[in-house]
């Protein structure tokens, strides 16, 4: 008998966990940007189909992520130095295609501080904030964002938040401070030209965070745990990064890929230590490669990007034996790509929808469609998602020739990229969290 009701518990507990289907990182559970949930939703708009939305305090364009029963998302309060800078869109007006500055205010007392905030996931209500004060001279940022864009993650016990001054917060679920760092006081100050936008990522107990800047580049591992450094390994001088790395266990082996304005490359996860490249020089490298069935598919950033499949396992410089196909054009300046069902969509910049076949790299679909893109394509239950800056939201109908099945707007700039989970789609405007979808039972 208690055999038949401790069966029974682990059942309910195993599907308790199935329907609770987590998003900890900005690009999903296996940061690929799929899903692999049903009944995602299709149509909305600010009247229509939105379970609830919350106010953000402060602004950012940090993705939100989902832990537990928590949507988690983290912002800036008061404002810092930005920097006018060139937009997306090259002829006209950009702000008539929904492109516009950030915006921002005072915090009233002057100071800048930030905000990690977690609100209830079925019915958006705060349950808690934790407030970091920001430190030492603050770096200047484009005029599209804040030191609220690195998105945070979460390994289920605690949300790891870092924030573009080099500061970053380790908070239990429940919003008490663990452990918190500043990088920039210990290894010197996030110089880069735009801003830091890399984003954390959590894996077997250890965060790596890359750090490749002007004055100072290097791959940093620290314990999830206590914040105690694992390991460090610098970087040639001068090489930058805006990507967030991605870690990839294949064959046995755990690599940390790093896209750089040197090229791609892939490092050991126990020690740093840099196992292979292809080098390729690169203004802006932006977008976050993803892999999928042992291969890595990486977009290089900036105007009309490079974009390429490369097998992971190197040594040295791997240009003739571990790359796939590499195509010379083409891919997005900033939205990283999703490879969904054998195919990469790739969102351009000001509406080219791109498809490719992942196996062969051959362009199998291009159309324009319309909108300006930031934010990163997410996809599941045969759709890819694609979040336009004008607050328009595009589905598609997965396939080689997808076809639009709904233009969904909301009243809202959207840059940052939407997080699946529980049968809903979470979307973060600069001040708003919405909740899309009626969701699982």
């Amino acid at each position: 008998m208690q055999r038949t009701v401790s069966a029974a518990l682990l059942l309910v507990l195993s599907i308790a966990t199935l329907r609770a289907d987590d998003w900890p990182h900005w690009r999903g559970p296996a940061a690929s940007g799929v899903s692999a949930e049903r009944g995602l939703p299709t149509q909305w708009s600010d009247t229509e189909n939105v379970a609830w939305k919350a106010p953000i305090r402060g602004l950012g364009i940090s993705s939100p992520i989902v832990s537990g029963g928590l949507v988690i998302v983290t912002s800036q309060a008061g404002s810092g130095v930005v920097r006018p800078g060139p937009r997306l869109v090259q002829s006209g007006n950009p702000a008539d295609a929904g492109e516009r500055a950030l915006g921002g205010g005072t915090s009233g007392d002057g100071r800048v501080v930030f905000v990690v905030s977690a609100f209830d996931r079925k019915t958006g209500s705060s349950k808690w904030e934790y407030e970091l004060q920001a430190e030492g001279q603050l770096p200047a940022v484009h005029e599209k964002h804040n030191l609220a864009s690195p998105s945070p993650v979460s390994d289920g016990e605690r949300v790891y938040a870092w924030f573009a001054n080099g500061q970053i917060a380790a908070v239990d679920l429940s919003g008490k401070a663990v452990w918190k760092k500043n990088l920039a006081a210990e290894y010197g100050p996030f110089e880069i030209n735009w801003g830091h936008g890399s984003s954390p990522v959590v894996h077997k107990g250890l965060l790596v965070l890359l750090c490749y800047h002007e004055n100072s580049s290097y791959l940093l591992a620290l314990d999830a745990r206590t914040g105690a450094v694992r390991w460090k390994t610098n970087a040639t001088s001068g090489e930058t990064s805006y990507s967030t790395p991605l870690v990839l266990d294949s064959g046995g082996k755990t690599e940390v890929i790093v896209n750089s304005s040197a090229g791609v490359s892939g490092h050991d996860f126990a020690t740093g230590e840099r196992l292979w490249h292809f080098d390729e020089a690169n203004r802006f490298p932006i977008p976050t490669p993803v892999a999928d069935g042992g291969v890595i598919y990486a977009s290089r950033g900036y105007r009309s990007s490079p974009y390429m499949a490369i097998r992971p396992g190197g040594k040295g410089d791997i240009a003739a034996t571990h790359v796939v196909w590499r195509n010379p054009s083409g891919a997005p300046y900033i939205s990283s790509p999703v490879q969904h069902d054998g195919l990469l969509y790739m969102a351009g910049d000001v509406g080219v929808l791109t498809v490719c076949d992942a196996k062969t790299g051959e362009r199998v679909y291009q159309e324009r469609i319309g909108g300006v893109y930031t934010a990163s394509p997410v996809a599941g239950d045969g759709k890819v998602y694609l979040v336009s800056e004008d607050g328009e939201t595009i589905v598609l109908r997965a396939g080689r020739t997808p076809s639009i099945l709904a233009r969904n707007k909301l009243t809202a700039r959207q840059l940052a990229s939407p997080a699946i989970a529980g049968g809903r789609l979470f979307i973060r405007s600069d001040d708003v969290l919405y909740a899309i979808g009626k969701g699982a039972d």
